[in-house]
């Protein structure tokens, strides 16, 4: 089912934002900081209503939907990675399930193989790294097998190793025919693991389509102020400051 956003607006951080995001691809949302970034990605999980305008999951309004049936197609992990109960590890990956009301432990395992986790499966949540906890707090999200992945800077507290193990694993969940939206910050990666970026500047969609395109040298001048270029190959790509 196709997310969607229409004539979205959110008090100052969102104006007028209409674009539909498809299953099936990594949209990439980009934007200098205050773009209105994450605010569009807690919009298409339903945690924000709009002041204006809707977000429609399919046919149906996100904010009509029961919280339970979002719950089960939307996984979001947001910006701040904050464990409030100091379980187990696999039992804090076991929550993801709460929302399908079973205890099936296919997909928890699925979950910590590929974000490396079975090192950590016993250990308290509270006494993990940032990285750590930013890798199991996304294998919660895997654990419920949503149709829907929205992430908010999940790289950020992830060595380069880690990082790059989870685009391919997010690859691979969107191959299969999840919809990934990711806000990122690091261009870098949105313009070689995306299949589309989506640009934010001040609260209004500034560039949106292909990474080459959206991601060019005038929407570096114009969104980020910098005069840089891009070069290597596709999907191996790095921007390099004029």
């Amino acid at each position: 089912m196709t997310l969607t956003a229409q004539n979205l607006s959110i008090g100052d951080r969102l104006h007028d934002v209409s674009l539909a995001v498809e299953p099936g691809q990594i949209t990439a949302i980009c934007g200098p900081n205050g773009a209105g970034k994450s605010t569009l990605l807690e919009a298409f999980a339903g945690l924000l209503p709009p002041d204006d305008g809707a977000v429609n999951l399919g046919d149906s309004n996100l904010a009509a939907l029961h919280p339970r049936e979002r719950a089960q197609r939307i996984g979001y992990l947001p910006q701040a990675h904050e464990i409030a109960w100091d379980v187990p590890v696999r039992s804090l990956i076991e929550l993801g399930r709460m929302p399908h009301g079973d205890a099936r432990t296919e997909p928890v395992e699925a979950a910590i193989a590929a974000l490396d986790l079975g090192p950590l499966e016993n250990r308290r949540a509270q006494s993990l790294s940032g990285g750590e906890t930013a890798r199991v707090l996304l294998a919660r999200v895997l654990a419920g097998e949503p149709a829907w992945i929205l992430a908010d800077e999940p790289l950020a507290a992830l060595d380069i190793g880690h990082q790059l193990a989870l685009l391919r694993h997010l690859r691979d969940a969107a191959d299969q025919g999840a919809g990934v939206v990711l806000v990122l910050h690091d261009l870098a990666h949105a313009m070689n693991c995306a299949d589309r970026v989506i640009v934010l500047s001040e609260g209004r969609l500034a560039t949106d389509g292909q990474p080459e395109s959206a991601l060019d040298v005038l929407a570096l001048q114009n969104v980020w102020k910098i005069d840089a270029h891009w070069i290597g190959v596709e999907g191996k790509r790095a921007l390099i400051a004029r």
